[in-house]
């Protein structure tokens, strides 16, 4: 399994608490496919304002298990993505689409299958005249994603592990999972979290 399935695996809330409670995405982002998750490298694109001619150049630069990250200067529900750059980025291996603007096609797009999160579902379309940039730094709900970050994306949210902690954050969210199956079984013998996490002392000061 390679460290970005396992990423997934483990999920982006878990991954946001093993990295010390960073990366968190915080914005409302739509899960267009149902159930799914994802994780991988990103492929950053900063396009014009309302403009999508980059993310068809992006198009050009996919690599397979890329994440692509779509933005703008600033979030504006203008559809930089559908369902026809969405069976291109298929096609060119993209496991996942972060979208800081809008998408539409979205019925398409969920039978396409490819996993997509969009900040707005709507049908303004965009212009296709600025040239943007690719593999730049960008923000998404206040967390700087650089190109080759790992981005996880899932049910609960979004969380973004700098490229270099990969390693250090998935061997803390083992540790943190195995925590967490030894106290699941408690939990089921009846056992209270207001007593296994010394939260009753804080309360009644016990």
């Amino acid at each position: 399994m390679s460290p970005y399935d396992e990423l997934a695996r483990l999920g982006s809330a878990t991954i946001y608490e093993a990295g010390g409670r960073r990366g968190f995405v915080d914005a409302d982002m739509h899960r267009i496919v149902p159930g799914s998750s994802a994780a991988g490298p990103a492929r950053t694109v900063r396009c014009g304002q309302g403009d999508n001619l980059m993310v068809h150049a992006a198009m050009a630069e996919v690599r397979a298990g890329d994440v692509l990250v779509l933005t703008m200067p600033e979030p504006a529900p203008f559809a930089l993505f559908g369902d026809l750059l969405a069976t291109q980025a298929s096609e060119q291996g993209a496991t996942a689409v972060l979208v800081d603007a809008s998408v539409r096609d979205v019925e398409d797009l969920a039978e396409l299958g490819l996993p997509v999160w969009a900040r707005y579902i709507r049908i303004q379309g965009a212009t296709k005249q600025a040239v943007g940039e690719i593999d730049v730094p960008v923000v998404v709900g206040g967390a700087t994603i650089r190109p080759g970050d790992a981005v996880v994306l899932d049910g609960d949210g979004i969380a973004v592990v700098p490229a270099d902690d990969v390693t250090t954050v998935l061997d803390a969210a083992h540790e943190r999972e195995a925590r967490e199956a030894a106290k699941r079984e408690q939990l089921q013998a009846g056992r209270l979290s207001y007593d296994l996490d010394g939260l009753r002392a804080i309360v009644e000061g016990a």
